[in-house]
């Protein structure tokens, strides 16, 4: 069944209303690699960068917070 001209309006309102888009520049052959990686995983390159980008952040956080509790354990007896 081909789309509708309607789905398609539908289709770009959503993207429009609900999604950031975000361009990237990589060496060459970077996008494959990554692209095999996420089919590798089961996954689209999208949902792989958007996964790599949350647990990256998470990580970032967990270390932040642990540096700070610890530089606050560190004052405290000091």
């Amino acid at each position: 069944m081909p789309i509708t001209e309607a789905q398609k309006r539908a289709t770009m309102k959503y993207l429009k209303d609900k999604t950031d888009e975000l361009k990237i520049r990589m060496p060459k052959g970077r996008k494959a690699e990554l692209q095999a990686h996420a089919e590798r995983g089961g996954e689209s390159l999208n949902g792989f960068i958007n996964r790599s980008a949350d647990e990256t952040m998470l990580r970032d956080n967990a270390v932040s917070a642990f540096t700070v509790q610890s530089e606050a354990k560190g004052t405290a007896e000091g």
